[in-house]
């Protein structure tokens, strides 16, 4: 069942600046604001010019702005079920000059609603939970960037319709989930790519970025983790700071 949006952001707003300075991202003064999960599905989203892009629930357009910046030339298009949210992405495309189109719909539609012919690339940060019971209830400006009200099953059926035969899907989830991401985008794709995320090394990770391809017939492959944090004190690794910054990619 699709519940209704959560109720409309405030107007204030702040303004973020992200890959070290080259993109700016106005986002709601309260409520969901994008971070690091954001910058990383855009630093693995290696789409070349030319390239289709379609982001599933792209709020205030943090990924499609970074995605801009780093690959010049790809086309870009956002769906997010929140209009006041789809209005920041659209003010937030035309500060950066990226020209990304922002749709509004909601991805428990199907990608059949939209009209559009299957991209090269679709890419997510689905909500974590699709249980109400799995945790606290968040604050009313952050639920739908949290609960998947429709389960994550909505979310990867949504992808998969979006791409072409042989076009890339690449999702940032919690690493509990990875299993469930396996099972549910292998029922039409293949060839995947697994990153863990560790917070630190000793650590087990707390995030995955999954890549798949449609219809792929590869042998799985896990690849070498991203480690955000040691302990100098530092406030990333150098990494994992050259990633943010828009120094390096995450390539697959």
């Amino acid at each position: 069942m699709t519940v209704a949006p959560s109720p409309p952001i405030e107007a204030e707003t702040v303004e973020n600046a992200l890959l070290g300075g080259r993109v700016r991202l106005r986002q709601p003064a309260k409520g969901y604001r994008a971070g690091m999960d954001a910058a990383l599905l855009a630093a693995a989203t290696t789409a070349e010019p030319g390239q289709r892009v379609i982001e599933a629930g792209c709020g205030a357009g943090a990924v499609l702005m970074q995605i801009a910046a780093r690959r010049p030339g790809v086309r870009l298009t956002g769906l997010e079920r929140d209009p006041a949210m789809a209005a920041l992405a659209r003010e937030n495309a035309t500060l950066n000059g990226a020209g990304a189109q922002i749709r509004e719909g909601d991805v428990a539609a199907g990608f059949r609603a939209l009209d559009l012919p299957p991209f090269d690339w679709a890419v997510s940060n689905p909500p974590f939970f699709d249980d109400p019971g799995a945790l606290r209830a968040p604050a009313p400006g952050k639920r739908g960037a949290w609960m998947a009200d429709d389960g994550l099953k909505a979310w990867t059926g949504f992808l998969l319709k979006a791409v072409r035969e042989g076009g890339r899907i690449v999702v940032i989830h919690r690493a509990d989930r990875l299993a469930d991401l396996l099972a549910l985008l292998g029922e039409t794709a293949g060839s995947f790519a697994i990153r863990p995320i560790h917070p630190y090394a000793d650590e087990p990770a707390k995030r995955v970025l999954v890549q798949a391809i449609k219809t792929g017939k590869a042998p799985l492959r896990l690849l070498p983790p991203l480690v955000l944090h040691d302990r100098s004190g530092a406030k990333h690794t150098a990494e994992a700071e050259a990633v943010l910054r828009g120094e390096a990619g995450l390539e697959w």
